[in-house]
């Protein structure tokens, strides 16, 4: 059974089809990246797997749960994180924490055991009794992941994890994914930076103007497209 099982997705606006068509499936314990320009329909399209979104047609799945008539199942073991998510401010990182826990938890005991790991992941030990807004950019980044792993969901939806990020704080949340992959959890992320998901991903789809162009390994694709890296496999296809 596939982690997100994606068969001729479609999302339109309006006149304006946002995705078209698209099919693609993610494996359990698999980093999966959709990489492409801005517009391409990365956002939308990880959107309707959160079931933030409807789709206009076609179908998705998570570990067999439709995303239509089981989308309240299918949040119950996923986690989403947007790209300008954001945190209460007036919070310190451990109430942060303890309120999210509280949240997504039925049970006071499993509310402390996440709250509990995501303090030890999210690699802020110093800082948990600052305030949030005390915080740089990358603190709330690692902080806002923590957060989206919290309860230990089978899949994971995560809109450029690092963007903004310095090499350092992009390193970290780099390692806490491959860490949590390792762990059996599935990722489906996507980003801009090529050479971060070629080092990161398992396997790589990219998109423009709502369309799959093509799908691999980043070693497949390079060997594909006579690349030597997926910035030119990028480029060559985009182009």
């Amino acid at each position: 059974m596939q982690a997100l099982e994606v068969c001729g997705l479609v999302k339109t606006y309006h006149s304006v089809a946002a995705v078209r068509g698209i099919s693609f499936a993610v494996r359990p314990g698999e980093i999966f990246a959709l990489v492409g320009p801005n517009g391409a329909g990365k956002s939308t399209t990880l959107k309707m797997a959160a079931t933030i979104l409807t789709p206009t047609s076609g179908s998705a799945s998570v570990f067999g749960l439709d995303l239509r008539r089981d989308a309240a199942r299918v949040r119950e073991i996923i986690s989403y994180l947007p790209e300008e998510a954001g945190a209460y401010k007036a919070l310190t990182g451990r109430q942060y924490l303890d309120f999210m826990s509280a949240l997504a938890c039925a049970d006071e005991g499993a509310a402390r055991r996440a709250a509990a790991f995501a303090q030890k992941v999210c690699g802020l030990e110093g800082r948990l009794d600052s305030k949030v807004k005390s915080y740089s950019k990358g603190m709330t980044r690692k902080l806002l992941l923590a957060r989206a792993v919290m309860t230990g969901p089978r899949l994971a939806i995560l809109d450029e994890p690092t963007s903004g990020l310095d090499v350092i704080n992009a390193m970290e949340i780099r390692r806490m994914l491959k860490g949590m992959a390792a762990q059996g959890m599935s990722i489906l992320l996507s980003s801009h930076n090529m050479l971060e998901i070629e080092s990161l991903a398992d396997r790589v789809a990219i998109m423009d103007h709502g369309a799959l162009l093509d799908s691999g390994p980043v070693a497949e694709l390079k060997a594909r497209h006579a690349a030597a890296d997926l910035e030119e496999v990028f480029a060559r296809i985009v182009s």
